[in-house]
């Protein structure tokens, strides 16, 4: 396995992978920008064995990117909900994602587009909407997944 830190790398860009630099934590923060806040949605989403998963999460956690919370008493069971640094990794997902649909495309065409609330319009690589132009923030924005593809998370 890869070493998960740059010692020798005196640069933001390496500090930041050291949070967020596999594959299955990046698909874990989109799930979790996606709704999803419990382990089994996550697991049963993201089809990743169980331990990475719970290794995953207890990672974001001790980085500040998700807060664990309890939601259930008896049998304790918690949620994982971003933080404000969680979510400031936003437009960071949104650039990956049209990224891949421009230069690794999917057959059939985008596997998801991220639509304006207020007026339908997609987010731009400016997060911005294409059609009322207004600055775009993760609350604002709804998920449409292609209807020949799974379903959205719950």
């Amino acid at each position: 396995m890869l070493p998960r830190t740059y010692d020798n790398q005196v640069c933001s860009i390496a500090r930041a992978l050291e949070a967020i630099g596999d594959r299955w934590t990046m698909l874990v923060i989109r799930d979790a920008f996606m709704g999803v806040r419990r382990f089994e949605d996550f697991q049963s989403d993201l089809g990743v064995a169980r331990n990475v998963l719970s290794d995953r999460l207890t990672r974001l956690v001790e980085d500040r990117i998700l807060e664990r919370r309890p939601y259930q008493e008896h049998p304790t069971r918690h949620e994982y909900l971003l933080t404000a640094r969680g979510s400031a990794l936003w437009p960071v997902l949104v650039s990956l994602m049209k990224w891949g649909d421009r230069f690794a495309p999917a057959d059939g065409g985008p596997p998801a587009r991220m639509r304006h609330r207020g007026c339908g319009g997609e987010v731009t690589e400016r997060l911005d909407c294409d059609r009322c132009g207004e600055p775009l923030e993760p609350e604002t924005m709804v998920v449409e997944r292609r209807a020949d593809l799974r379903p959205a998370p719950a």
